[in-house]
């Protein structure tokens, strides 16, 4: 009883001095989002050096590789595949 007979004597005056058609969200607003913007921009800086040290070579596929002269969609000449039409 104690707890809400405080809350009330304290908090209720000042809920009269906010002005309920004027509410903002501060400094402490502009900070936090400061802050994640900065937590954003420094991820993705380093997200662009790790992608850039990425060195990606995909292995042939060794079952797809058919040793034989007139397997379907190679050329006998070279040996690579041609893409598929139709």
């Amino acid at each position: 009883m104690s707890f809400s007979l405080a809350v009330t004597t304290h908090v209720l005056p000042l809920a009269k001095e906010l002005d309920k058609d004027k509410v903002t969200p501060g400094v402490l607003g502009f900070i936090v989002f400061a802050v994640m913007a900065l937590a954003v921009w420094g991820l993705m800086k380093s997200m662009n050096k790790h992608m850039g040290k990425v060195d990606f070579e995909e292995t042939p596929d060794p079952a797809a590789s058919g040793k034989g002269a007139g397997t379907a969609g190679t050329s006998p000449a070279s040996g690579k595949t041609s893409p598929a039409k139709g």
